[in-house]
């Protein structure tokens, strides 16, 4: 019995470290494949596939791992008493060491499996959506724009912010946080409060 339990915490291990090297194959190049992600894994094809018969499976259990990720800050914010602009930004604060590794997802999202993507992707967009109305509901996020459109373009906004950071380093948490609250409306004073020390 311990034996299978070990050779099942091994698999479970080397399931994971895939997953770990495909995020930042992926997130070089989004078009790598199978092959590529292997090699940089140290790892023949044939183990890949052990673990994801398609690439199509590895990219939708990224997804998947991400949403866990994301949905949990984002029920936590949302469950806090606190404003929807201080939610805002702790939800940046807290989902920005992650960002840049999931980044790649919102390429993906808009290449051939934007449809599997979208789908997984739909419980983070209206836990979005839901903290951006509320926070128009209270007066503090604009109302110029839907819900569901203002939560995806200051969302969108963070990735890109992480995107960039990673290229050249120039920029930070504190930038996402502010640049996204600016677009969802909050007052620039506000949003330079809200982001406070953030590095």
């Amino acid at each position: 019995m311990p034996a299978e339990s070990s050779r099942t915490r091994s698999m479970i291990e080397k399931r994971d470290r895939i997953l770990d090297v495909a995020l930042d194959v992926l997130g070089e190049n989004p078009d790598a494949g199978m092959g590529d992600i292997a090699s940089a894994a140290g790892v023949v094809r044939r183990t890949i596939y052990g673990h994801f018969p398609s690439r199509l499976d590895l990219v939708r259990t990224l997804t998947e791992r991400a949403v866990a990720d994301m949905t949990a800050v984002l029920t936590e914010v949302n469950a806090s008493a606190a404003e929807a602009d201080a939610g805002w930004a702790e939800f940046v604060a807290r989902v920005w060491p992650v960002t840049h590794r999931y980044r790649v997802l919102l390429a993906l999202r808009r290449g051939e499996y934007s449809e599997a993507i979208h789908g997984l992707l739909g419980p983070v967009d209206d836990l979005l959506a839901g903290l951006v109305k509320r926070g128009q509901d209270s007066d503090v996020f604009a109302e110029h724009l839907p819900a569901t459109i203002l939560s995806q373009l200051a969302y969108n906004a963070v990735f890109a912010i992480a995107d960039n950071s990673l290229s050249n380093g120039t920029l930070s948490a504190r930038a996402a946080t502010i640049t996204s609250l600016l677009m969802l409306g909050v007052p620039e004073e506000r949003a330079l409060a809200l982001a406070g020390d953030q590095p």
